[in-house]
């Protein structure tokens, strides 16, 4: 039985975070969307002024297993802050060792210990495996929440006006 730690992210930690951006890309099949770089990567969430955190979960022995990324959003019902999951990833060795539930239960945590009102996440619809997990820990699905995104051209297009 491996036996897995949780640890906060850092900057050291951008090409680990990268690669498994890259894997979960592919495994969701838009492996050409991924624009992330190492340099981005850290930027993005260990540099000044970013809204944006991260945690890794390893073995004993620091191979990395899986990683959480995630930002603060805001209730205006509630006038809290919430905790958006934005990526889970456990590498394909590791997966089925409880590693996802770990980082869940985490940030499950993170969220308690900072009174947010919510924590929430995307799945894709077709992604059996993620929502099975997800199910176990009791969170629900929002299904009359339709979720909609502004990218690239439409969103220029859009800011121009």
């Amino acid at each position: 039985m491996t036996a897995y730690r949780i640890r906060p992210a850092t900057a050291a930690d951008a090409a680990i975070i990268l690669r498994f951006i890259r894997e979960l890309a592919d495994y969701e099949n838009a492996l050409d969307e991924v624009a992330a770089t190492e340099e981005t990567v850290a930027t993005s969430l260990f540099g000044e002024g970013s809204v944006s955190f991260a945690a890794i979960c390893e073995t004993e022995a620091g191979e990395p297993a899986g990683s959480a990324v995630w930002f603060k959003t805001y209730s205006t019902w509630q006038a809290k802050n919430g905790l958006y999951l934005e990526d889970l990833y456990v590498t394909p060795t590791h997966r089925g060792a409880g590693v996802g539930k770990m980082l869940l239960r985490h940030l499950a945590r993170v969220a308690v210990a900072e009174d947010c009102a919510r924590f929430e996440w995307s799945v894709l619809d077709w992604n059996e495996p993620a929502i099975r997990v997800y199910e176990t820990v009791g969170a629900e699905p929002k299904k009359e929440w339709v979720r909609y995104r502004l990218t690239g051209d439409r969103l220029k297009r859009f800011a121009e006006g």
